[in-house]
């Protein structure tokens, strides 16, 4: 039997030692997703329904948000599940529709790598957030990042 066909169907499956990463990733997808609902309704929530609604968010709102701890790790758990759901689904796709080997890791790559700089640079914008950073004389800031 080559590579291109498919066993029968109640043949006997030889699996390979070592830890089942395509289970994993299946188990990954389906607890992230539930928790990702979670953690979207949650913020749309919080966003559009208490308060003013969609007039209430600017920048104080979002640099309120970051000045809480609970919101910096509710957002930074939402960014981190949705963008590795997303690889993983993407790579799941990849690995269904790309035939040559090469073409396929490299693809997978971008992806892990793409991913891995989006998490990095999101994580640092959520915890490093600094609304007094370069205000200036004239901004509407001023007073408020004096104090």
């Amino acid at each position: 039997m080559t590579a291109d066909t498919l066993a029968a169907p109640r043949s006997p499956q030889v699996r390979k030692k070592g830890a089942n990463l395509e289970k994993w990733g299946w188990v990954y997808m389906r607890a992230s997703g539930v928790l990702l609902v979670v953690l979207i309704f949650g913020h749309l929530f919080v966003n559009l329904m208490l308060g003013e609604g969609i007039k209430g968010i600017d920048f104080a709102f979002v640099a309120g948000k970051f000045a809480s701890p609970f919101w910096q790790w509710w957002d930074v758990l939402m960014l981190w599940l949705a963008l590795i759901h997303g690889a993983n689904g993407m790579r799941t796709i990849v690995n269904d529709y790309v035939t040559n080997a090469t073409a396929r890791k490299v693809l997978v790559w971008a992806l892990w790598l793409s991913a891995g700089l989006l998490i990095l640079l999101g994580t640092l914008v959520v915890f490093t957030f600094d609304p007094c950073l370069g205000v200036t004389a004239d901004s509407m800031l001023w007073e408020t990042c004096q104090g």
